[in-house]
């Protein structure tokens, strides 16, 4: 019965109710915590369903941003050609990369991963006529929503800000993504990844390339995380190197743990949990990668599957006895 509920449909809904609250607060997490839902649902295609570890997932991000950020900035391309780029010039780097990275397995498999990352990262910190180098490309132009602002001056319960506008827009095209990942992971395609992370030994002998399905995962992956770094990009009104540091590969990754990675929705979960924890426990104390920490420990060892694991089983053994009884 819980299964058969609409979730994906009901969150899309209540989603795009979040501007009506009347908190322009509210309306930034949101568009956060959607963004990041995608990202993190990127590299859940390769961590969940093909058991690959990727320790440098955050160049995609930093590419798809770049691509954006360069196309609408310099060039005047309109975001509707713009962001489609990104994930594009995305899944052509992790092409490349991948190419080299599908021959490894395991531990180096992650660390070249890392290595592909930190190259992209030292690209966009030193291609100063190109990225901004150090400082960036700050000021990047929200997509153009004149004919719906003139719209909304006629109707006067349809007036929103520029940025709740772009939130709206992050939302649906967040919303297809998400519904193309999900028709991926449940596709023969997907289930033959599955088959992949449970015993790729045994799925090359009975005739699997499986460097090929790797490397097509790889490739959708680092596609669909480029497309977020676009929508990233125009969000944070500027473009940073950052983008494509380390340490925002580690903040994707430990959301897709906290989540659950064996689960589709386990990632966004992971991501709305980390950026409210994130958002509460430092207005309080400055100590919040010792509370980040404590609260993994706890969950990995409490909860291998994450949150959307452990609700999953807590709903199951309900069920179980609400039959019983």
């Amino acid at each position: 019965m819980i299964r058969r509920v609409p979730w994906g449909f009901l969150v899309f809904v209540a989603a795009l109710g979040v501007p009506a609250l009347g908190s322009r607060f509210y309306t930034f997490l949101a568009n956060d915590v959607v963004i990041w839902t995608l990202f993190a649902t990127s590299l859940n295609l390769l961590v969940g369903y093909t058991g690959l570890v990727s320790f440098g997932h955050a160049a995609y991000l930093g590419v798809g941003a770049y691509a954006t950020g360069i196309l609408m900035k310099k060039l005047g391309v309109p975001f509707l050609f713009a962001w489609p780029a990104a994930g594009v010039f995305a899944g052509a780097c992790a092409l490349v990369f991948g190419f080299f990275c599908v021959r490894l397995t395991r531990i180096y498999f992650a660390m070249l991963t890392l290595a592909f990352a930190q190259i992209v990262w030292a690209i966009c910190f030193k291609w100063n006529e190109l990225t901004g180098g150090e400082q960036g490309m700050p000021e990047i132009p929200y997509p153009d929503f004149g004919w719906i602002e003139r719209l909304g001056a006629r109707l006067s319960f349809f007036e929103w800000r520029t940025a709740e506008y772009y939130y709206f827009l992050t939302v649906v095209l967040v919303a297809f993504c998400l519904w193309a990942l999900r028709r991926i992971v449940h596709s023969p395609f997907g289930r033959m990844l599955t088959t992949i992370r449970e015993n790729a030994e045994r799925a090359e002998f009975i005739g699997v390339n499986v460097r090929r399905y790797e490397l097509v995962a790889f490739v959708l992956a680092g596609a669909f995380a480029g497309l977020a770094g676009g929508l990233f990009g125009i969000f944070n009104r500027g473009v940073f190197p950052d983008f494509a540091y380390w340490t925002k590969s580690s903040e994707v990754l430990i959301m897709t743990l906290l989540g659950g990675m064996n689960t589709f929705y386990g990632p966004g979960i992971g991501a709305l949990v980390l950026i409210l924890l994130n958002q509460q426990i430092v207005s309080y104390t400055e100590y919040w990668p010792l509370v980040l920490g404590t609260v993994l420990v706890v969950l990995l060892f409490g909860f291998p599957g994450g949150i959307a694991g452990a609700a999953g089983a807590l709903s199951g053994r309900l069920l179980r006895r609400t039959r019983g009884a």
